[in-house]
């Protein structure tokens, strides 16, 4: 793990951002809970994606599907043949790999040592592998002739690679044979309910159904904190149009998606479109949005086009008509679709990862999150400079005010000093002090965490002053 990822998980875990789930039972690999500060967090991330994916656009509605769905849901999808992954397992430490990203971390070894062209030959092998009829056993050869070893061990010792489908499987019902699958994508919902969505909300091609929800994966191997976990939550749209509209919208929503990661706050110089080189059997088109993680470029988000596959396996396998009429054109066809699918937890650790800063304030070094101030858990913290001559009651009716408005942290607890480092490590873009000045004037402090000027400020007029000041941020 990189140093700075590590100072990213030890604040998270200070600042109630993040915690292992179940951590009093020594915790379960890849699965975590958000904890007050995180929870705020990621419902700011789902509100302003939620804002921008349906309320800004009047051809997108919004659906919450069920993560239990029928068994045939999966079979016609095809994840029930081939959602899997190639597994590899170290005989001596007995620790499980997926075989590919085994050899795409031994190519950027070779990279990073310097080694270019052996990187590009092993990075070349891995490619023609992906596309052979036979892959788990061309993983094994590269594995074998490469002499890439156990990362753990150090070992050369290994099992042979196969299949190792990802689908977490349950009991539905009292008798044991009727199966079950935690979806393992939240796409499908959408798929299944088209019709339904089209009709109730009357919408007419193109359109665009929306979803944010949980998905389950039992990765072989998990992660680099919330990066890959076994449960998470994506944000993705489906966008129905008529077959040969597709290239259009895809670029729509192209430039869309990466715009959004910007307003963000996200710097420009940390993201990148990374093109597929490999499509999957339904894919006409698949870029993804890439950041710049400590651990190197990874994926963030995903756009697709999907064709009309989705469809017209889920019409094949169920019976019922899934196509589209256009009664203007008077024609029926079933739509291809483009999809957007966003990881939130990858989203929340690229944000926390960007707006990670150490710098230094007087003399002393602090920790700031430069978390833009809609997404921020606190978007103002109050302080009565002291403890008498009313300020703490005044204090209490400026965040009574504000709390109608946006999530606010009362503390009168400690010096200012370290006051404003907790503030600044939860990322609350703005502090609000009542001193002796409000008392006889009625302004207040107001210190930028960003810069850490400070400004007068009436009383009443906070709100609108934070409002403004938020707006001026995301313009920067």
């Amino acid at each position: 793990m990189s140093d700075l990822l590590e100072k990213i998980v030890s604040l998270a875990k200070q600042r109630g951002l993040i915690f292992q789930s179940s951590e009093i039972y020594d915790g379960m690999a890849a699965i975590y809970d958000y904890g007050p500060l995180g929870v705020e967090l990621k419902r700011n991330v789902k509100e302003r994606w939620w804002q921008a994916m349906v309320y800004q656009n009047d051809d997108v509605v919004g659906l919450d599907a069920a993560i239990m769905m029928h068994p045939d849901v999966w079979k016609a999808s095809g994840h029930l043949d081939a959602f899997n992954d190639p597994m590899i397992d170290d005989k001596v430490s007995g620790h499980r790999y997926r075989a590919d990203e085994l050899i795409e971390e031994h190519a950027a070894k070779l990279r990073s040592d310097g080694k270019e062209e052996e990187a590009a030959r092993v990075e070349g092998r891995l490619a023609r592998a992906l596309q052979s009829e036979e892959p788990n056993r061309a993983f094994y050869d590269i594995i074998h002739e490469e002499e890439i070893r156990g990362p753990d061990s150090g070992s050369f010792d290994w099992t042979e690679v196969r299949n190792f489908n990802l689908m977490f499987e349950s009991n539905y019902g009292p008798t044991s044979d009727e199966k079950v699958y935690l979806r393992p994508e939240t796409a499908q919902g959408i798929f299944v309910n088209f019709r339904n969505a089209q009709e109730t909300a009357r919408q007419h091609l193109p359109f665009g159904i929306a979803q944010i929800g949980k998905a389950f994966r039992n990765e072989i191997v998990a992660r680099q904190f919330v990066f890959r976990t076994r449960e998470f939550e994506q944000m993705e749209m489906q966008y129905f149009v008529k077959p040969g509209a597709e290239g259009e919208a895809f670029e729509h929503w192209r430039e869309q998606r990466m715009q959004w990661h910007v307003d963000n706050g996200i710097r420009p110089e940390r993201l990148r479109w990374h093109e597929h080189e490999q499509l999957s059997h339904y894919a006409k088109a698949a870029e993804d949005i890439q950041y710049q993680f400590p651990m190197g470029w990874k994926e963030l988000e995903g756009l697709h086009s999907r064709t009309d596959f989705d469809l017209k396996q889920h019409e094949e396998h169920s019976g019922k008509k899934m196509s589209y009429y256009d009664p203007w054109e008077e024609e029926r066809y079933t739509p291809y679709v483009v999809e957007t699918s966003a990881g939130l937890d990858r989203t929340i650790l690229m944000l926390l990862c960007d707006a990670y800063t150490e710098d230094e304030v007087s003399g002393d070094e602090r920790t700031v999150l430069q978390l833009h101030p809609e997404l921020a858990p606190y978007r103002a913290a109050v302080f009565p400079l002291v403890k008498k001559e009313g300020m703490p009651e005044k204090a209490h009716a400026i965040e009574a005010d504000l709390r109608q408005h946006f999530n606010v942290m009362y503390d009168e607890r400690g010096s200012m000093g370290k006051r404003y480092r907790r503030m600044d490590e939860a990322g609350t873009p703005f502090c609000i002090t009542v001193d002796g000045q409000t008392m006889e004037d009625g302004t207040v402090t107001v210190r930028d965490r960003d810069t850490t000027e400070q400004e007068r400020v009436p009383a009443e007029n906070v709100a609108t002053y934070l409002f403004d000041r938020s707006r001026e941020w995301q313009a920067e």
